[in-house]
């Protein structure tokens, strides 16, 4: 036999043999479902290139799907104040993103010639369509009801949105998570309608400046019941004392949560980071789009580009890049 260079006297040991024997189906098969996954693949034309359009489309599928099991787990996290938790979900999800944005590689130098020569097999079949991206979205509080109406004969895929839909978005819990901190969340973001897409508030925009600028100053009435002047004090000096007391809440809660140049801002930097992967994967979709089939209409009826752009325009998260001006 032979010994490990530079190791006299250490004998190399024999490769152990894998098991090959199973009864059945492999372990590796009955746990990823392998054999499942790779025939569920069904071409309608005979160009060979919608096999990697469909496989990539599935791999998106299947990247929508962890993605918001992430998001999930992040917004139940900070509903019980759990933001290492939630930051660990967060970071996770910002690596499955790349994934998923890198998945557009397939199809990103795709020709309309090329993109022409299945289109016709797609029908009026469309990403729009997709119930995982829908619930996506409705995470990240871009929210409508009547993005259920195409799932009303999907009766699993309807419930799943419902249910998103009248749940807190991501960033609801975000923001309800700093009100519980200190800081000087409006009640009429705090109690807002969340079957609705999330609009942009200045209040918020100011705790976020607070939060990377390193202050502990609220302004505003919180919806955390922020301390109030005692009825008898002029109104100055009721105000001077709520801000008082509210500064040194916000002081302490500061403090308990490592500070807002600490894990805050490591937070709202979570939540950035997930912003720009998801403008980055719209953007890439636009582009694709753009190069496959130009300003035609969509397979499912939209504007296609035109649509595709007006998406790539929505902030994320709005007020998390809107405070950065201000720091």
């Amino acid at each position: 036999m032979s010994q490990y260079a530079g190791h006299p006297g250490k004998v190399e040991a024999e490769p152990e043999t894998p098991n090959l024997d199973f009864q059945g189906s492999t372990p590796y098969d009955d746990y990823v479902q392998a054999s499942v996954l790779t025939h569920l693949q069904h071409p309608l034309s005979d160009d060979p290139g919608e096999m990697a359009f469909l496989v990539t489309t599935q791999v998106m599928e299947l990247w929508f799907t962890v993605i918001t099991y992430e998001w999930q787990t992040a917004a139940d996290a900070l509903r019980e104040d759990d933001l290492p938790a939630a930051l660990a979900a967060l970071k996770r999800s910002t690596y499955e993103l790349e994934s998923l944005n890198a998945s557009w590689k397939p199809l990103a130098h795709m020709t309309p010639g090329q993109f022409n020569a299945y289109r016709a097999a797609l029908g009026e079949a469309s990403g729009f369509q997709s119930a995982m991206y829908r619930k996506l979205e409705f995470l990240l509080g871009d929210k409508s009801a009547s993005m259920l109406v195409p799932y009303r004969g999907a009766p699993r895929e309807h419930a799943e949105l419902e249910k998103a839909l009248g749940e807190p978005s991501l960033y609801d819990e975000a923001l309800h998570y700093l009100a519980r901190r200190g800081f000087s969340i409006p009640d009429e973001v705090l109690s807002r309608d969340v079957t609705q897409q999330y609009t942009p508030h200045q209040a918020v925009e100011r705790v976020w400046e607070q939060i990377y600028s390193g202050t502990t100053g609220t302004t505003g009435t919180t919806g955390a019941g922020a301390a109030q002047g005692s009825e008898g004090q002029d109104a100055a000096g009721g105000q001077d004392a709520a801000r008082a007391k509210e500064a040194a809440r916000a002081v302490a809660t500061a403090a308990a949560v490592g500070g807002p140049s600490g894990s805050l801002v490591a937070f709202g930097e979570a939540l950035t980071e997930v912003a720009e992967l998801v403008w980055r994967w719209r953007n890439d979709h636009l582009v694709a789009t753009r190069r496959a089939m130009g300003a035609k209409t969509g397979t499912g009826g939209s504007a296609g580009v035109a649509w595709l752009e007006k998406r790539a325009g929505k902030q994320v998260f709005p007020e998390l890049w809107t405070a950065r001006s201000y720091v």
